[in-house]
């Protein structure tokens, strides 16, 4: 295979997580908006991320948030985000890094990314994940489905068409 100098794998990373980043912004400004909600799931473990050690307890691997009705105190900044949710009957404010996302749902609008990240040598994520985006019918949840992570598997360099997800 031809080495790519370019970095296209890297330059669609960026782009997408932006994509992610500019809907969190919108909602840390103007708030969420008709049907939109957000379904985030994330690496717990992965470098930056903040939450509290009873849900890296309960979820040593991955984690889905869902940021709907009651959430506060969202922030956005260039390469994390940080919310305020309750768990428990107790708010917690979780810190995000963009990277440790693995996925990104705005079930209400039928919309989502997927991240796969890859493993470098020392088991840590690298900072190039693959991509793929997550077709309509998976981007829709039940609300009994909400609170379960993605798990959608996408095969390295398979190349997939936005286009074949837009509603016509």
């Amino acid at each position: 295979m031809t080495k790519d100098f370019i970095g296209y794998r890297a330059l669609t990373d960026a782009a997408l997580r932006g994509v992610v980043r500019e809907a969190l912004k919108r909602a840390e400004k103007q708030g969420l908006i008709g049907a939109h909600h957000f379904r985030l799931t994330f690496k717990t473990h992965f470098p930056g991320v903040e939450i509290p050690d009873f849900l890296r307890e309960q979820y040593p691997e991955e984690m889905t948030i869902i940021i709907q009705h009651q959430f506060w105190g969202l922030k956005v900044k260039e390469n994390h985000f940080e919310v305020t949710l309750t768990f428990r009957k107790i708010p917690a404010t979780l810190a995000i890094p963009f990277h440790a996302l693995t996925a990104f749902v705005d079930p209400g609008v039928q919309f989502g990314l997927q991240f796969q990240p890859e493993e470098t040598d020392g088991g840590k994520a690298a900072d190039v994940p693959a991509i793929a985006a997550v077709p309509p019918s998976e981007a829709k949840a039940s609300p009994a489905e909400e609170d379960k992570p993605a798990e959608k598997v996408v095969a390295p360099g398979e190349v997939v068409s936005l286009d074949s997800f837009r509603k016509k």
